[in-house]
């Protein structure tokens, strides 16, 4: 059975970097804000901020709060590997569609950062999706919280703190898989 380590946490707190460490470690990523782009791109939209959080309110709204998770479930079923990560959990329904799919083998670590540190990350990484101030991050924020995404961090089997360096949070990770 594959072992899943999958990441909640706000926007920018570090939950791409965890993904991209378990990827240079090799292990597979599945990234649940890909499931929404792609639902974007097949729609014919620009993948600004507002249409992917337009489609992800639309897609919970219309199939139940758990669509995207659903929807990366026969995506990890596919994969074969003994461990794996997925990126972007966001509430509860999609905390226990996971736990239901794979039980003891689903592992939440919630990823907690600052405001002003993940500001400034977002600045840094310069994503087509991504928010140009503070405002607009905290718009995000309030937006992801809507979908529940608190009390899912709450849920979380482990919670690392990422307002450190870039290193020491890499490391927090590598320890986290070993």
């Amino acid at each position: 059975m594959t072992r899943i380590l999958a990441f909640v946490g706000m926007p920018a707190s570090g939950k791409s970097e965890a993904s991209a460490v378990l990827r240079r470690k090799g292990i597979a990523v599945i990234n649940m804000g890909d499931v929404i782009r792609e639902e974007v791109v097949r729609r014919g939209l620009e993948p600004t901020d507002t249409n992917t959080g337009g489609v992800g309110t639309e897609l919970r709204e219309k199939e139940g709060r758990d669509a995207v998770a659903r929807r990366c479930v026969p995506k990890i079923r596919g994969a074969d590997p003994d461990l794996l990560g997925i990126d972007g959990v966001r509430s509860v329904p999609e905390v226990e569609c996971f736990k239901n799919a794979f039980g003891d083998d689903f592992t939440l670590v919630s990823i907690e950062s600052p405001l002003e540190v993940r500001f400034a990350r977002v600045k840094a990484r310069g994503r087509s999706d991504d928010m140009q101030d503070i405002n607009a991050l905290k718009a995000r924020d309030e937006r992801e919280l809507g979908w529940g995404m608190g009390e899912a961090m709450k849920m979380a089997d482990i919670v690392i703190t990422n307002n450190g360096t870039l290193e020491e949070f890499r490391k927090k990770i590598t320890e986290l898989v070993e």
